[in-house]
Formats: C-alpha cells, structure tokens, sequence
C-alpha cells in the first residue's frame, strides 16, 4: 500500500509545484506593476493614464489571489488526503486480517495484533513524510526562481594564465573587431588605436555601436572576432579585476545608490581620506551643493539619488570617478541629459577629470568633444571618418551633418 500512497502523493506533489510556480510568477509581476506604478508617478499623472494602471494591478492581483486560493486549496487538502490514504490501509488490513484469524484461521488473533500494531507505527512517520513532500515541493517552486539566477553561467570567462595589469604604459587598439548581439551585427571590422594621454571621441548616429564599443572595452561582452589589447595584451588574458581597476566610467544615467552621498563616493575609493574626497568633490563642482545639504555628507539621495537634481547626481558620479583615479577613462553621453546650466558644471568637472587621462568620449552634444585629438565617426557599425575637428568638417559628410543640425560652429 506505501507505493501505492507514494503515486498518488507524488502526483498530488507535482501539482503543487506547478501551481507554487504560478503563484511567485503572478507575484512578480504584481510587484514589477507596483514598482513602475510608484516610480512613473510623474508621467502616469501627466498622461491621466492611472486608470490602464489601476487595472492593470487589479488584473494582477485577481490573478495572483486565484492562483494562491488553488495552492491553499490543495495544501489544506493534502492532510487529508494522507489521513484518508492512511484510514483506506488500515481498513483494508482490518477486514483482510480478520478474515484471515476469524474465518480462515490461518492467523492467531495475538498474531494479527502485533502485525496490526507494527502496520500503524510504519503509517505515521510514513505520512509525516508525505506531508513533508508537501512542502518541500512548494518550496522547491520559489528556491527554483533563486536558483535560476544563483546557478546562470558568466559566459566571460578568464583564461587560466590571465595576469595582472597594474600599470597602462602604451595605447589600447582594436584590431578589426567584430561584434553580434542577439544575432544582428553590431560592430564591423572597427579598428583604431587610443595612443596613453589621448582624447579619442566616437560620434554618430543613435544606435552606430558607439557604446558597444565603451562595453567591449569594459569586456562586458567578448567580441566574435579581432582582438582588443591594453599595451599589446589582449584584454581575454587580462584578469578581469585588474582591468576594471583601470578603467573608469561616467554614464549618462548617474547610477547611485539609496545610501549617503559619502558612501556613494566612497564606492570609487573604498580608503579614501578626507582631504581626497574633498578635493574630488571640489574638482567635480560638487561642493557648492553638498555644503547646502542639512546633513552635508550624511544626506540620504534616496533610491537611484532621486532627492538629487540631474546635474547634481552627475557632478557626484565625476567626483566618485576622480576618487577612483582610473587610468583609462570612458565617458558614455556624460552631458547628453543637462541643461545648459548644469552642462557647463559638469563640463568643466570633466575637463579636470580628463586631464592627463586616455579618454574615450562618447557624446551626441558635439561641443563636449571639439577638443579631442581624434574623433571617429561610426555608422552602422563601421567607421565612416577618423580625425580632428578641423580635417572631419572639410572631409565627413556624416559629421559635418551632425555639427550643422546641431548649430556648433
């Protein structure tokens, strides 16, 4: 009869791992609806869209309550079915013995209630352990969503002699790189040298591949073919943690953390002193505001440094940066987000944050790189134009097209 009970308990098991799985789904998304809901205030009450969003959670919720009523339902159901499973052995034991000592007398009476004593010790802890199951399978269906992320595979991967870089002396090249992501070509045979001191720009269109190549750099992605190297190294032999400790990054979106602006700052030089972090914060023209704060630098900037102002959050990003001091510098559309105001202050924080550092500037705003020694003009993955300023606006089409629309003179 164990195995039996076994059947059905395992069947009854697998659907409550199904339904389990449903409900952290609907959980999920309910959360993600509540998540977006609460941080689009602003243009959910601009659109008068909060009536599709109302609905929306309300779907949500209905679906996710339906779900969690059928768990319940059979989680509440599951001891008793066990006790039934339990009562339907002992009974058919009952009536089968009792044959055996009343009418076949084939078993002593002593006989059968030893056996029936022993059969009822074996059938409790046998459905404790099917009441186990039970939960051991609904758990099974949340740990599975954990896992899924705890168990993904990093694709890049160090080669097992990578050394350490702790200095960069030379240059940076990409030697005819190639790059696909999600099976369309992104970077196209691109080839260029960053000499160490040197400002190089990449302009062009949206979605050129300015930033896929600020991200191979980085080796958030590993190239299809060519080959990337830091002082004639490739950056695949390179380890990994010595890398991201040369090289710096400013964003176009500043990413902070809810934490305090200290140990935001923090993040780029974990053993900073006072007089650095003073120094950096200065360069960055990130004083005047820190100074004004009631707390200074034990404010709170809340989720994402939503209590900061655009131009604020990227002055602190600059001022983590030269915390950091990176001997590399990338800067992915630094200013593209600001206003005038604020872009002439973040500006000159990125002048002094570029000064004697090899830069690779990204940027659509073609003032904040009219002083680079070279700019490299991408298209569709390929590059269309290298040089100054100067020889771009006699030669490139593509370049002179950008500088007019954007009235740079």
């Amino acid at each position: 009869f164990i195995p039996i009970s076994g059947i059905i308990i395992s069947i009854i098991g697998k659907q409550l791992k199904k339904q389990s799985n449903l409900v952290q789904k609907e959980q999920g998304s309910f959360l993600s609806i509540l998540d977006e809901t609460l941080n689009g205030q602003k243009i959910i009450k601009t659109f008068s869209a909060g009536q599709h969003f109302k609905s929306l959670f309300k779907n949500a919720t209905l679906r996710f309550y339906l779900f969690s009523n059928k768990l319940l339902h059979k989680v509440n159901l599951s001891s008793p079915i066990s006790e039934f499973l339990g009562i339907c052995t002992i009974g058919i034991l009952l009536w089968f013995g009792g044959k055996m000592v009343l009418i076949d007398q084939s078993l002593t009476g002593a006989a059968f209630i030893v056996y029936m004593g022993l059969a009822y010790n074996i059938l409790t802890p046998a459905k404790d352990i099917s009441k186990a199951s039970y939960s051991i399978q609904k758990g099974n269906a949340a740990a599975e969503r954990i896992l899924e992320v705890l168990k993904a595979r990093n694709n890049i991967k160090e080669s097992d002699n990578a050394i350490e870089l702790k200095k960069f002396k030379e240059s940076i090249s990409f030697e005819n790189v190639n790059f696909s992501y999600l099976e369309k070509i992104t970077l196209n045979n691109i080839s260029f040298n960053i000499k160490r001191g040197e400002t190089i720009a990449l302009v062009g269109p949206s979605g050129g591949g300015k930033t896929t190549i600020a991200n191979l750099l980085n080796r958030f992605y590993d190239i299809d073919s060519g080959k990337i190297k830091i002082d004639n190294i490739s950056i695949k032999s390179i380890k990994k943690s010595s890398l991201y400790k040369l090289i710096g990054i400013v964003t176009q979106e500043s990413i902070l953390f809810n934490d305090t602006i200290l140990n935001n700052l923090l993040i780029g030089n974990p053993k900073a002193e006072k007089k650095e972090i003073y120094n950096a914060v200065k360069s960055a023209n990130a004083d005047e505001f820190i100074e004004k704060l009631e707390n200074k630098y034990s404010t709170i900037i809340g989720n994402s440094g939503n209590n900061l102002s655009g131009g604020q959050k990227q002055r602190l990003s600059i001022a983590r940066a030269l915390l950091k001091n990176p001997e590399i510098l990338i800067l992915d559309e630094a200013t593209s987000s600001l206003d005038t105001v604020s872009e002439n202050l973040v500006q000159e924080a990125l002048n002094k944050l570029m000064a004697g550092r090899t830069s690779l500037v990204i940027a659509h705003r073609l003032s904040t790189i009219q002083k680079a020694d070279k700019i490299v003009v991408i298209d569709n993955g390929k590059i269309i134009e290298f040089g100054t300023h100067k020889s771009l606006m006699t030669s490139s089409k593509i370049y002179k097209n950008l500088v007019k629309l954007q009235s740079f003179k």
